[in-house]
Protein backbone atom coordinates (compact mmCIF):
# COMPACT_ATOMS: atom_id res chain seq x y z
CA UNK A 1 0.00 0.00 0.00
CA UNK A 2 2.85 2.39 0.89
CA UNK A 3 4.45 1.71 -2.53
CA UNK A 4 1.18 2.52 -4.35
CA UNK A 5 0.80 5.81 -2.44
CA UNK A 6 4.41 6.76 -3.27
CA UNK A 7 3.83 5.98 -6.96
CA UNK A 8 0.66 8.12 -6.94
CA UNK A 9 2.57 11.08 -5.49
CA UNK A 10 5.28 10.75 -8.17
CA UNK A 11 2.62 10.80 -10.92
CA UNK A 12 0.92 13.91 -9.44
CA UNK A 13 4.25 15.74 -9.21
CA UNK A 14 5.07 14.79 -12.81
CA UNK A 15 1.76 16.13 -14.10
CA UNK A 16 2.19 19.35 -12.08
CA UNK A 17 5.71 19.81 -13.55
CA UNK A 18 4.41 19.41 -17.10
CA UNK A 19 1.52 21.80 -16.46
CA UNK A 20 3.89 24.46 -15.16
CA UNK A 21 6.32 24.11 -18.10
CA UNK A 22 6.76 26.96 -20.55
CA UNK A 23 4.11 26.74 -23.25
CA UNK A 24 6.42 27.72 -26.14
CA UNK A 25 9.01 25.16 -25.04
CA UNK A 26 6.29 22.49 -24.98
CA UNK A 27 5.18 23.43 -28.47
CA UNK A 28 8.78 23.38 -29.74
CA UNK A 29 9.38 19.95 -28.22
CA UNK A 30 6.17 18.62 -29.74
CA UNK A 31 7.17 19.96 -33.18
CA UNK A 32 10.58 18.29 -32.88
CA UNK A 33 8.98 15.00 -31.94
CA UNK A 34 6.62 15.16 -34.93
CA UNK A 35 9.50 16.02 -37.26
CA UNK A 36 11.49 13.07 -35.93
CA UNK A 37 8.56 10.75 -36.61
CA UNK A 38 8.29 11.96 -40.21
CA UNK A 39 12.06 11.96 -41.01
CA UNK A 40 13.48 8.48 -41.72
CA UNK A 41 16.50 7.64 -39.58
CA UNK A 42 19.47 6.44 -41.63
CA UNK A 43 21.21 3.47 -40.04
CA UNK A 44 24.99 3.51 -39.73
CA UNK A 45 27.02 1.57 -42.26
CA UNK A 46 28.00 -1.97 -41.37
CA UNK A 47 31.74 -1.97 -42.04
CA UNK A 48 34.29 -4.79 -41.94
CA UNK A 49 38.08 -4.68 -42.08
CA UNK A 50 40.61 -7.26 -43.24
CA UNK A 51 44.14 -6.56 -41.97
CA UNK A 52 46.84 -7.91 -44.30
CA UNK A 53 50.63 -7.99 -44.10
CA UNK A 54 51.51 -6.09 -47.28
CA UNK A 55 50.37 -3.34 -49.60
CA UNK A 56 48.20 -3.74 -52.66
CA UNK A 57 50.27 -3.04 -55.77
CA UNK A 58 47.65 -2.83 -58.51
CA UNK A 59 43.94 -3.33 -59.16
CA UNK A 60 44.31 -4.17 -62.85
CA UNK A 61 43.49 -7.90 -62.82
CA UNK A 62 45.22 -8.42 -66.17
CA UNK A 63 48.56 -7.16 -64.87
CA UNK A 64 48.81 -8.57 -61.34
CA UNK A 65 51.50 -10.95 -60.14
CA UNK A 66 50.95 -10.99 -56.36
CA UNK A 67 48.21 -12.85 -54.50
CA UNK A 68 47.15 -9.93 -52.29
CA UNK A 69 46.49 -7.61 -55.23
CA UNK A 70 44.57 -10.47 -56.82
CA UNK A 71 42.49 -10.84 -53.64
CA UNK A 72 41.68 -7.13 -53.60
CA UNK A 73 40.78 -7.10 -57.30
CA UNK A 74 38.58 -10.19 -56.90
CA UNK A 75 36.19 -8.25 -54.68
CA UNK A 76 35.23 -6.24 -57.78
CA UNK A 77 36.05 -8.52 -60.71
CA UNK A 78 34.97 -11.98 -61.82
CA UNK A 79 36.18 -14.51 -64.44
CA UNK A 80 34.19 -16.81 -66.69
CA UNK A 81 35.14 -19.77 -64.47
CA UNK A 82 36.62 -19.80 -60.97
CA UNK A 83 37.93 -22.24 -58.38
CA UNK A 84 35.98 -23.69 -55.48
CA UNK A 85 37.64 -24.63 -52.20
CA UNK A 86 38.12 -28.21 -53.39
CA UNK A 87 40.16 -26.87 -56.35
CA UNK A 88 37.50 -27.79 -58.90
CA UNK A 89 36.22 -25.20 -61.37
CA UNK A 90 32.72 -23.75 -61.43
CA UNK A 91 31.00 -21.40 -63.90
CA UNK A 92 30.76 -17.73 -62.92
CA UNK A 93 30.30 -15.24 -65.79
CA UNK A 94 29.91 -18.17 -68.16
CA UNK A 95 27.19 -20.77 -67.74
CA UNK A 96 28.89 -23.58 -69.69
CA UNK A 97 31.51 -24.36 -72.33
CA UNK A 98 32.35 -26.95 -74.99
CA UNK A 99 35.67 -28.08 -76.42
CA UNK A 100 36.08 -29.37 -79.98
CA UNK A 101 37.36 -32.93 -80.47
CA UNK A 102 40.73 -31.69 -81.69
CA UNK A 103 41.08 -29.43 -78.62
CA UNK A 104 41.53 -26.31 -80.75
CA UNK A 105 38.21 -24.55 -80.13
CA UNK A 106 36.55 -23.52 -76.85
CA UNK A 107 33.00 -22.22 -76.99
CA UNK A 108 31.80 -20.25 -73.95
CA UNK A 109 28.20 -19.36 -73.19
CA UNK A 110 28.12 -16.02 -71.38
CA UNK A 111 25.71 -15.45 -68.50
CA UNK A 112 22.79 -13.22 -69.44
CA UNK A 113 21.39 -10.36 -67.35
CA UNK A 114 24.69 -9.31 -65.73
CA UNK A 115 25.91 -5.71 -65.87
CA UNK A 116 29.18 -4.05 -64.91
CA UNK A 117 29.23 -1.52 -62.09
CA UNK A 118 29.01 1.32 -64.63
CA UNK A 119 25.89 -0.13 -66.25
CA UNK A 120 27.65 -1.63 -69.28
CA UNK A 121 26.06 -4.99 -70.16
CA UNK A 122 28.11 -8.18 -69.96
CA UNK A 123 28.04 -10.01 -73.28
CA UNK A 124 30.34 -11.81 -75.71
CA UNK A 125 31.63 -8.50 -77.12
CA UNK A 126 32.70 -7.38 -73.63
CA UNK A 127 34.54 -10.64 -72.99
CA UNK A 128 36.25 -10.50 -76.40
CA UNK A 129 37.37 -6.94 -75.66
CA UNK A 130 39.14 -8.22 -72.53
CA UNK A 131 40.82 -11.18 -74.22
CA UNK A 132 42.00 -8.99 -77.10
CA UNK A 133 43.41 -6.46 -74.64
CA UNK A 134 45.44 -9.16 -72.88
CA UNK A 135 46.65 -10.75 -76.12
CA UNK A 136 47.88 -7.44 -77.50
CA UNK A 137 51.69 -7.51 -77.18
CA UNK A 138 51.83 -3.71 -77.09
CA UNK A 139 49.99 -3.69 -73.76
CA UNK A 140 52.67 -5.95 -72.23
CA UNK A 141 50.30 -7.33 -69.58
CA UNK A 142 51.33 -10.19 -67.29
CA UNK A 143 48.24 -12.28 -68.11
CA UNK A 144 49.28 -12.42 -71.77
CA UNK A 145 51.37 -15.50 -70.99
CA UNK A 146 48.13 -17.32 -70.17
CA UNK A 147 46.79 -16.78 -73.68
CA UNK A 148 49.83 -17.52 -75.83
CA UNK A 149 48.05 -20.37 -77.59
CA UNK A 150 45.02 -18.21 -78.45
CA UNK A 151 44.85 -17.41 -82.17
CA UNK A 152 41.57 -15.51 -82.09
CA UNK A 153 38.40 -14.79 -80.16
CA UNK A 154 35.20 -14.58 -82.18
CA UNK A 155 31.71 -13.42 -81.22
CA UNK A 156 29.24 -16.08 -82.39
CA UNK A 157 26.20 -14.24 -81.07
CA UNK A 158 25.38 -11.85 -78.22
CA UNK A 159 26.13 -14.40 -75.51
CA UNK A 160 28.43 -16.91 -77.24
CA UNK A 161 32.20 -16.57 -77.62
CA UNK A 162 34.51 -18.84 -79.62
CA UNK A 163 38.21 -19.06 -78.69
CA UNK A 164 40.56 -20.70 -81.20
CA UNK A 165 43.97 -22.12 -80.30
CA UNK A 166 47.04 -22.88 -82.40
CA UNK A 167 47.56 -26.21 -80.57
CA UNK A 168 45.79 -28.31 -77.94
CA UNK A 169 46.51 -26.89 -74.49
CA UNK A 170 45.45 -29.05 -71.55
CA UNK A 171 45.38 -26.27 -68.88
CA UNK A 172 43.35 -23.89 -71.07
CA UNK A 173 40.32 -23.77 -68.79
CA UNK A 174 42.62 -23.04 -65.84
CA UNK A 175 44.09 -20.14 -67.80
CA UNK A 176 40.59 -18.89 -68.63
CA UNK A 177 39.84 -18.93 -64.90
CA UNK A 178 42.72 -16.50 -64.34
CA UNK A 179 41.17 -13.84 -66.61
CA UNK A 180 38.85 -11.39 -64.85
CA UNK A 181 36.51 -9.36 -67.02
CA UNK A 182 36.73 -5.54 -66.95
CA UNK A 183 34.08 -3.17 -68.25
CA UNK A 184 35.14 -2.28 -71.82
CA UNK A 185 33.61 1.18 -71.36
CA UNK A 186 35.83 1.73 -68.29
CA UNK A 187 38.92 0.56 -70.18
CA UNK A 188 38.19 3.01 -72.98
CA UNK A 189 37.53 5.79 -70.48
CA UNK A 190 40.51 5.30 -68.15
CA UNK A 191 43.07 3.50 -70.34
CA UNK A 192 45.64 0.95 -69.24
CA UNK A 193 47.13 3.19 -66.56
CA UNK A 194 43.90 4.66 -65.25
CA UNK A 195 42.15 1.32 -64.79
CA UNK A 196 44.71 0.44 -62.08
CA UNK A 197 43.02 2.86 -59.70
CA UNK A 198 39.53 2.94 -61.27
CA UNK A 199 38.37 -0.70 -61.27
CA UNK A 200 34.99 -1.49 -62.82
CA UNK A 201 33.86 -5.12 -62.84
CA UNK A 202 30.76 -7.24 -62.20
CA UNK A 203 31.75 -8.44 -58.72
CA UNK A 204 30.09 -8.30 -55.30
CA UNK A 205 31.75 -5.00 -54.37
CA UNK A 206 32.02 -1.61 -56.07
CA UNK A 207 35.22 0.40 -55.83
CA UNK A 208 35.13 3.32 -53.41
CA UNK A 209 38.67 4.38 -52.51
CA UNK A 210 42.29 3.34 -52.76
CA UNK A 211 45.50 5.28 -52.41
CA UNK A 212 48.53 3.13 -53.30
CA UNK A 213 50.36 2.33 -50.09
CA UNK A 214 47.22 2.84 -48.01
CA UNK A 215 43.83 1.23 -47.38
CA UNK A 216 41.45 0.06 -50.08
CA UNK A 217 37.72 0.43 -49.45
CA UNK A 218 34.97 -1.24 -51.48
CA UNK A 219 31.21 -0.94 -51.07
CA UNK A 220 28.70 -3.74 -51.51
CA UNK A 221 27.24 -3.94 -55.01
CA UNK A 222 23.49 -3.54 -54.45
CA UNK A 223 22.83 -4.79 -57.99
CA UNK A 224 24.98 -7.91 -57.74
CA UNK A 225 23.61 -10.71 -59.93
CA UNK A 226 23.62 -13.33 -57.16
CA UNK A 227 23.69 -13.50 -53.37
CA UNK A 228 26.40 -11.22 -52.11
CA UNK A 229 27.80 -9.59 -48.96
CA UNK A 230 25.59 -8.60 -46.03
CA UNK A 231 27.63 -5.53 -45.15
CA UNK A 232 28.08 -2.02 -46.49
CA UNK A 233 31.83 -1.60 -46.83
CA UNK A 234 34.91 -3.79 -46.74
CA UNK A 235 38.39 -2.39 -46.10
CA UNK A 236 41.73 -4.01 -46.89
CA UNK A 237 44.17 -2.47 -44.42
CA UNK A 238 47.91 -3.11 -44.93
CA UNK A 239 49.53 -3.67 -41.53
CA UNK A 240 53.09 -4.87 -41.98
CA UNK A 241 53.96 -5.51 -38.33
CA UNK A 242 52.61 -8.80 -36.95
CA UNK A 243 51.95 -7.52 -33.43
CA UNK A 244 49.92 -4.60 -34.76
CA UNK A 245 47.69 -6.94 -36.78
CA UNK A 246 47.10 -9.10 -33.71
CA UNK A 247 46.26 -6.03 -31.63
CA UNK A 248 43.70 -4.94 -34.23
CA UNK A 249 42.09 -8.36 -34.04
CA UNK A 250 41.99 -8.29 -30.24
CA UNK A 251 40.40 -4.85 -30.05
CA UNK A 252 37.92 -5.54 -32.84
CA UNK A 253 39.45 -2.95 -35.16
CA UNK A 254 39.99 -5.80 -37.62
CA UNK A 255 37.37 -8.46 -38.30
CA UNK A 256 39.76 -10.79 -40.15
CA UNK A 257 43.54 -10.97 -40.44
CA UNK A 258 45.74 -12.83 -42.90
CA UNK A 259 48.27 -14.11 -42.42
CA UNK A 260 47.86 -14.95 -38.76
CA UNK A 261 51.39 -14.80 -37.30
CA UNK A 262 52.24 -18.42 -36.51
CA UNK A 263 54.37 -17.54 -33.49
CA UNK A 264 51.41 -15.80 -31.82
CA UNK A 265 48.81 -18.54 -32.21
CA UNK A 266 49.22 -19.74 -28.63
CA UNK A 267 48.96 -16.20 -27.31
CA UNK A 268 45.42 -15.75 -28.65
CA UNK A 269 44.06 -19.29 -28.46
CA UNK A 270 42.41 -18.56 -25.12
CA UNK A 271 40.57 -15.49 -26.40
CA UNK A 272 36.91 -16.47 -26.78
CA UNK A 273 36.38 -13.63 -29.27
CA UNK A 274 38.96 -14.92 -31.76
CA UNK A 275 38.97 -18.04 -33.92
CA UNK A 276 42.18 -19.35 -35.51
CA UNK A 277 41.64 -21.00 -38.90
CA UNK A 278 44.03 -23.58 -40.38
CA UNK A 279 43.82 -24.72 -43.99
CA UNK A 280 45.65 -26.69 -46.67
CA UNK A 281 47.91 -24.76 -48.97
CA UNK A 282 49.24 -24.76 -52.52
CA UNK A 283 51.79 -22.13 -51.46
CA UNK A 284 55.46 -22.85 -52.03
CA UNK A 285 58.02 -20.78 -50.10
CA UNK A 286 61.39 -20.55 -51.78
CA UNK A 287 64.22 -18.24 -52.78
CA UNK A 288 65.07 -17.41 -56.38
CA UNK A 289 68.79 -17.73 -57.12
CA UNK A 290 69.59 -15.48 -60.06
CA UNK A 291 71.53 -17.85 -62.33
CA UNK A 292 72.56 -15.00 -64.63
CA UNK A 293 74.95 -13.92 -61.86
CA UNK A 294 78.36 -15.65 -61.78
CA UNK A 295 78.04 -16.68 -58.14
CA UNK A 296 74.91 -18.72 -58.86
CA UNK A 297 75.76 -19.98 -62.35
CA UNK A 298 77.37 -23.21 -61.03
CA UNK A 299 74.87 -25.92 -60.05
CA UNK A 300 77.22 -27.03 -57.25
CA UNK A 301 76.80 -23.67 -55.53
CA UNK A 302 73.04 -23.84 -55.79
CA UNK A 303 72.95 -27.39 -54.46
CA UNK A 304 75.37 -26.46 -51.65
CA UNK A 305 73.02 -23.67 -50.58
CA UNK A 306 70.14 -26.13 -50.41
CA UNK A 307 72.21 -28.54 -48.26
CA UNK A 308 73.18 -25.65 -45.96
CA UNK A 309 69.58 -24.74 -45.07
CA UNK A 310 67.93 -26.72 -42.27
CA UNK A 311 64.35 -26.97 -43.59
CA UNK A 312 62.97 -28.44 -40.36
CA UNK A 313 64.47 -25.56 -38.39
CA UNK A 314 63.02 -23.13 -40.93
CA UNK A 315 59.54 -24.55 -40.33
CA UNK A 316 59.95 -24.18 -36.56
CA UNK A 317 61.75 -20.84 -36.38
CA UNK A 318 60.09 -18.88 -39.18
CA UNK A 319 56.69 -20.59 -39.40
CA UNK A 320 56.31 -21.76 -35.76
CA UNK A 321 55.80 -25.30 -37.04
CA UNK A 322 53.07 -24.34 -39.53
CA UNK A 323 54.98 -25.47 -42.63
CA UNK A 324 56.30 -28.66 -44.19
CA UNK A 325 59.55 -28.93 -46.19
CA UNK A 326 59.19 -28.85 -49.97
CA UNK A 327 59.92 -32.17 -51.66
CA UNK A 328 59.46 -30.79 -55.18
CA UNK A 329 59.06 -27.36 -56.72
CA UNK A 330 55.30 -27.89 -56.36
CA UNK A 331 53.64 -28.58 -52.99
CA UNK A 332 52.19 -32.04 -52.37
CA UNK A 333 48.66 -30.56 -52.58
CA UNK A 334 49.04 -30.01 -56.34
CA UNK A 335 48.15 -32.81 -58.75
CA UNK A 336 51.11 -34.60 -60.42
CA UNK A 337 53.43 -33.89 -57.46
CA UNK A 338 56.24 -36.44 -57.10
CA UNK A 339 58.51 -36.33 -54.03
CA UNK A 340 62.22 -35.94 -54.81
CA UNK A 341 65.26 -37.07 -52.77
CA UNK A 342 65.65 -34.70 -49.86
CA UNK A 343 68.29 -31.97 -49.73
CA UNK A 344 69.12 -32.99 -46.19
CA UNK A 345 70.80 -30.54 -43.83
CA UNK A 346 74.49 -31.36 -44.36
CA UNK A 347 77.07 -28.62 -43.82
CA UNK A 348 80.06 -30.81 -44.72
CA UNK A 349 78.52 -31.74 -48.04
CA UNK A 350 77.63 -28.08 -48.67
CA UNK A 351 81.20 -26.92 -47.92
CA UNK A 352 82.63 -29.62 -50.18
CA UNK A 353 80.45 -28.53 -53.09
CA UNK A 354 81.35 -24.87 -52.50
CA UNK A 355 85.06 -25.72 -52.62
CA UNK A 356 84.62 -27.75 -55.80
CA UNK A 357 82.87 -24.78 -57.40
CA UNK A 358 85.79 -22.50 -56.51
CA UNK A 359 84.30 -20.80 -53.46
CA UNK A 360 85.96 -22.45 -50.44
CA UNK A 361 85.64 -19.21 -48.44
CA UNK A 362 82.20 -18.31 -49.75
CA UNK A 363 81.21 -14.92 -51.16
CA UNK A 364 79.04 -11.86 -50.49
CA UNK A 365 75.54 -11.46 -51.84
CA UNK A 366 72.14 -10.04 -50.88
CA UNK A 367 68.56 -11.21 -50.47
CA UNK A 368 65.40 -9.21 -51.20
CA UNK A 369 61.87 -9.58 -49.82
CA UNK A 370 58.95 -7.41 -48.64
CA UNK A 371 59.49 -5.54 -45.38
CA UNK A 372 56.82 -7.26 -43.26
CA UNK A 373 57.69 -9.17 -40.09
CA UNK A 374 57.46 -12.69 -41.48
CA UNK A 375 59.49 -12.03 -44.61
CA UNK A 376 62.13 -10.27 -42.52
CA UNK A 377 62.35 -13.34 -40.30
CA UNK A 378 62.69 -15.62 -43.33
CA UNK A 379 65.50 -13.55 -44.84
CA UNK A 380 67.36 -13.37 -41.55
CA UNK A 381 67.09 -17.14 -41.09
CA UNK A 382 68.55 -17.78 -44.55
CA UNK A 383 71.34 -15.25 -43.93
CA UNK A 384 72.31 -16.93 -40.66
CA UNK A 385 72.23 -20.42 -42.18
CA UNK A 386 74.39 -19.53 -45.18
CA UNK A 387 76.95 -17.79 -42.99
CA UNK A 388 77.91 -21.30 -41.85
CA UNK A 389 79.38 -22.04 -45.29
CA UNK A 390 81.00 -18.63 -45.75
CA UNK A 391 78.23 -16.92 -47.72
CA UNK A 392 77.67 -13.43 -46.32
CA UNK A 393 74.09 -12.41 -47.12
CA UNK A 394 72.92 -8.81 -46.76
CA UNK A 395 69.22 -8.67 -45.84
CA UNK A 396 67.42 -6.02 -47.93
CA UNK A 397 63.74 -5.47 -47.00
CA UNK A 398 61.67 -3.43 -49.45
CA UNK A 399 58.24 -1.91 -49.73
CA UNK A 400 56.09 -4.08 -52.04
CA UNK A 401 55.80 -1.59 -54.88
CA UNK A 402 59.51 -0.82 -54.87
CA UNK A 403 60.36 -4.52 -54.83
CA UNK A 404 58.06 -5.28 -57.76
CA UNK A 405 59.50 -2.38 -59.76
CA UNK A 406 63.06 -3.51 -59.00
CA UNK A 407 62.30 -7.07 -60.10
CA UNK A 408 60.35 -6.37 -63.29
CA UNK A 409 61.78 -3.13 -64.68
CA UNK A 410 65.10 -4.60 -65.99
CA UNK A 411 64.71 -5.53 -69.65
CA UNK A 412 67.59 -8.02 -69.81
CA UNK A 413 69.31 -10.44 -67.39
CA UNK A 414 72.38 -8.21 -67.45
CA UNK A 415 70.34 -5.28 -66.15
CA UNK A 416 68.88 -7.28 -63.28
CA UNK A 417 70.16 -6.25 -59.85
CA UNK A 418 68.55 -8.99 -57.75
CA UNK A 419 70.70 -11.87 -56.51
CA UNK A 420 68.28 -13.71 -54.24
CA UNK A 421 64.55 -13.15 -53.76
CA UNK A 422 62.75 -14.80 -50.84
CA UNK A 423 59.18 -15.22 -51.98
CA UNK A 424 56.12 -17.44 -52.17
CA UNK A 425 54.06 -18.62 -55.12
CA UNK A 426 50.64 -20.20 -55.25
CA UNK A 427 48.78 -21.89 -58.08
CA UNK A 428 45.83 -24.19 -58.57
CA UNK A 429 47.43 -26.56 -61.06
CA UNK A 430 50.85 -27.96 -62.01
CA UNK A 431 51.30 -25.83 -65.12
CA UNK A 432 50.42 -22.68 -63.18
CA UNK A 433 53.04 -23.57 -60.59
CA UNK A 434 55.69 -24.28 -63.20
CA UNK A 435 55.59 -22.57 -66.60
CA UNK A 436 55.84 -18.95 -65.44
CA UNK A 437 58.57 -19.75 -62.94
CA UNK A 438 60.83 -21.98 -65.03
CA UNK A 439 60.25 -21.63 -68.77
CA UNK A 440 62.98 -19.56 -70.45
CA UNK A 441 60.33 -17.46 -72.24
CA UNK A 442 59.09 -16.21 -68.87
CA UNK A 443 62.05 -14.27 -67.52
CA UNK A 444 61.42 -10.64 -66.47
CA UNK A 445 60.15 -8.15 -67.41
CA UNK A 446 57.09 -10.05 -68.65
CA UNK A 447 56.96 -12.95 -66.18
CA UNK A 448 58.44 -14.08 -62.84
CA UNK A 449 61.19 -16.56 -63.78
CA UNK A 450 63.50 -14.50 -61.58
CA UNK A 451 66.07 -17.30 -61.40
CA UNK A 452 66.61 -16.57 -65.11
CA UNK A 453 66.49 -20.34 -65.43
CA UNK A 454 66.99 -21.30 -69.08
CA UNK A 455 67.01 -25.06 -69.56
CA UNK A 456 66.15 -26.45 -73.01
CA UNK A 457 65.23 -29.76 -71.40
CA UNK A 458 62.86 -28.16 -68.90
CA UNK A 459 61.35 -25.98 -71.62
CA UNK A 460 60.65 -29.05 -73.77
CA UNK A 461 59.05 -30.93 -70.85
CA UNK A 462 56.91 -27.95 -69.83
CA UNK A 463 55.68 -27.58 -73.41
CA UNK A 464 55.06 -31.32 -73.82
CA UNK A 465 53.06 -31.53 -70.60
CA UNK A 466 50.89 -28.58 -71.57
CA UNK A 467 49.64 -30.22 -74.78
CA UNK A 468 49.47 -33.84 -73.57
CA UNK A 469 45.83 -34.74 -72.93
CA UNK A 470 46.51 -38.34 -71.85
CA UNK A 471 46.62 -38.16 -68.05
CA UNK A 472 49.12 -41.00 -67.56
CA UNK A 473 51.53 -39.68 -70.21
CA UNK A 474 51.24 -36.22 -68.77
CA UNK A 475 52.08 -37.58 -65.31
CA UNK A 476 55.24 -39.19 -66.71
CA UNK A 477 56.31 -35.92 -68.32
CA UNK A 478 55.76 -33.96 -65.13
CA UNK A 479 57.59 -36.57 -63.02
CA UNK A 480 60.68 -36.15 -65.20
CA UNK A 481 60.34 -32.37 -65.16
CA UNK A 482 60.29 -32.28 -61.35
CA UNK A 483 63.47 -34.35 -61.25
CA UNK A 484 65.27 -32.01 -63.68
CA UNK A 485 64.26 -28.84 -61.82
CA UNK A 486 65.07 -30.33 -58.42
CA UNK A 487 68.57 -31.35 -59.50
CA UNK A 488 69.25 -28.03 -61.24
CA UNK A 489 68.26 -26.24 -57.99
CA UNK A 490 67.40 -22.78 -59.39
CA UNK A 491 65.70 -22.14 -56.02
CA UNK A 492 66.36 -22.67 -52.36
CA UNK A 493 63.48 -25.07 -51.74
CA UNK A 494 62.14 -23.95 -48.35
CA UNK A 495 58.65 -25.18 -47.46
CA UNK A 496 54.93 -25.24 -48.07
CA UNK A 497 52.62 -23.29 -45.75
CA UNK A 498 49.88 -24.46 -43.49
CA UNK A 499 47.54 -21.52 -44.03
CA UNK A 500 46.75 -19.53 -40.91
CA UNK A 501 44.20 -16.76 -40.61
CA UNK A 502 42.09 -15.45 -37.76
CA UNK A 503 38.66 -13.89 -37.39
CA UNK A 504 36.44 -12.36 -34.78
CA UNK A 505 33.68 -14.73 -33.73
CA UNK A 506 31.18 -12.22 -35.13
CA UNK A 507 32.65 -12.60 -38.64
CA UNK A 508 31.24 -14.92 -41.28
CA UNK A 509 31.70 -15.40 -45.02
CA UNK A 510 35.40 -14.50 -45.27
CA UNK A 511 37.97 -17.22 -45.89
CA UNK A 512 41.36 -17.92 -47.46
CA UNK A 513 41.48 -20.42 -50.33
CA UNK A 514 44.37 -22.92 -50.74
CA UNK A 515 46.27 -20.50 -52.98
CA UNK A 516 46.31 -17.86 -50.24
CA UNK A 517 43.65 -15.73 -51.91
CA UNK A 518 41.18 -13.94 -49.63
CA UNK A 519 37.52 -14.44 -50.55
CA UNK A 520 34.80 -12.21 -49.12
CA UNK A 521 31.87 -12.64 -51.51
CA UNK A 522 29.42 -13.44 -48.69
CA UNK A 523 30.95 -11.41 -45.86
CA UNK A 524 28.65 -10.73 -42.92
CA UNK A 525 28.95 -9.79 -39.27
CA UNK A 526 26.87 -9.92 -36.11
CA UNK A 527 28.93 -7.27 -34.28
Amino acid sequence: MKKLIALFIVIILSVTFVACSNGSEETETKAKDEATEKTPVESEDVNMTIAVNAEIISLDPHDISDTLSGSAASTMYEPLYDYKLDMSLEPVLATSYEVSKDGLEYTFHIREGVTFHDGTPLNADAVKFNFDRISNKDNNLRRRRNLLHVVSTEVVDEYTLLIKLDAPFAPMLNRIASISIISPAALEKYGNDGIITNPVGTGPYVFEKWTPGDKMIVRTNKNYWKEGPQIDTLTFNPVVENGARIAMMQTGEADYIYPMPAEQVKAVQGDKNIEIIEGPSTIARFTFLNMSKDIFSDVRVRQAINYAIDKEAYAKVVKAGYAVPLTSHVPSTINYHVAQPEYEYNLEKAKKLMAEAGYPDGFKTHIWAPNDTENMKGMQFISQQLAQIGIEVEVVPMEEGTLSQSIYSPQTPEESKVNMWYVSWSAFDFDGATAKLFHSANIPPTAPNVSYYMSPKSDALIEAGAVEVDIEKRAEIYAELQQVIWNDAPWIFMGSDVLLSAKRNTTEGIFVDPSGGIRATKASTSK
